[in-house]
């Protein structure tokens, strides 16, 4: 499924995987969250709900420019940098197109909606 993201005013594509929990973000779009960093790798915020993890794909280790959640805190998360290892609480849910790291990095505002 492709999504749009809004990045502090600037339109980016990007893609959902194809599962269950993919699915299951999907069906809360459109989002407007504010980010925050965390570690100096990732932004996180905070979903309006918990996302239904039944059926979550197989753990990997995020890269750059991956949208994941991370299911035991209920948060989306942006990576900007290649996370350390795969963690079976860590679902990546897709990917931005253009993985500009440097935006990604400095990113305060997102809104995420599906691609017309």
């Amino acid at each position: 499924m492709n999504i749009r993201l809004t990045i502090d005013g600037q339109p980016v594509g990007a893609t959902l995987n194809d599962n269950a929990v993919s699915r299951d973000f999907a069906s809360l779009l459109p989002l407007s969250l504010d980010l925050e960093d965390f570690h100096q790798t990732e932004r996180i915020a905070y979903l309006p709900r918990k996302l239904d993890i039944s059926g979550a794909p197989t753990p990997a280790t995020p890269q750059a420019g991956d949208l994941t959640y991370y299911a035991p805190w209920g948060n989306l998360a942006l990576f900007y940098r290649d996370g350390d290892s795969a963690s079976d609480d860590l679902i990546v849910l897709g990917h931005v197109d253009d993985r500009d790291t440097e935006r990604l990095a400095k990113a305060k505002h997102i809104t995420i909606e599906a691609a017309s």
